[in-house]
Order: C-alpha cells, then structure tokens, then sequence
C-alpha cells in the first residue's frame, strides 16, 4: 500500500499503538485531513514531552509519529539512529540536525548516520487537518475499522 502524502502512513489504522482505546479517548490526536488516521499529539504530563519525542524501536514505527512532530514544530523534522553505550538501536525524531547533535552529545549516544534516515523535504500545511480529542462515537468507528 502507498504512504499517505500527508501524515506518511501505510495504514490508516497503524496508530496508536499501544493501549489504543486509551490514547484516542484520552489524548489529543493529529486527525490525518488526508487518509483519517490518528497520531497522538498530546505531551505526557510527567515530563511534558509529546509521544513523538521518546524513541522508537524501529524506523516505520518512528514514521507513524513524524507528522506530529512536523506538525507541531511547523517544519519538517528528520528520523536519526539513536545507538547506545550497549549498541542497542533506536529511532529518534529530531526537529533540527543540530537538535540530533546536541543530543548525541549531552547523553553520550553514537549514530551510525549523521543524516536524517527520514525526512519529508519541505513542510506542507494540510487544509483538512484536525488536532483534536475524538468523540466516542469516533473511537468506537476508528477501533472498528
């Protein structure tokens, strides 16, 4: 199946991903004006970081949240590897190259590629985009589908 052009997503049902029907009736959600699907938007109230900025343990999954970060920063941002003191791997979205950099340094990561693995090369504003919390009714529907 082709990616949307609009939020990147294969599947227009891929997110959430963990604990769906809490996400969708609990947080606010990027609504894809394009093909439908749901990304978590909303910042974590423990440490005030939005779903996007934790790592992910793959890039396809790193791409399902990169329109929110897109979205919410107003610019396209890249994917980066993210390889730890242990040599595990993860896929981290930084808003700017320099913002990937810091971070490899102040936590004392490597990378195996400076450069974005993925990244949209403009930003593009959507007219039909929503950031909202759903109804339920919208959530039994999206659940459903």
């Amino acid at each position: 199946m082709k990616a949307c052009p609009e939020c990147y997503g294969s599947d227009n049902r891929a997110t959430p991903i963990l604990n769906k029907k809490a996400c969708l009736s609990e947080h606010m959600q990027y609504i894809c004006g394009t093909c439908g699907r749901c990304i978590c938007i909303a910042k974590d109230s423990k440490r005030n970081l939005a779903r996007w900025n934790f790592p992910f343990k793959s890039l396809e999954i790193a791409k399902l949240y990169l329109r929110a970060a897109d979205f919410s920063e107003k610019h396209n941002c890249g994917i980066y590897e993210i390889i730890s003191q242990t040599g595990r791997k993860s896929y981290k979205i930084f808003p700017t190259k320099r913002d990937f950099m810091n971070y490899l340094e102040k936590n004392n990561k490597q990378s195996s590629s400076m450069a974005a693995l993925f990244q949209e090369e403009t930003y593009l504003v959507f007219p039909n985009t929503e950031v909202r919390k759903l109804t339920k009714d919208e959530i039994v529907k999206y659940l459903q589908s």
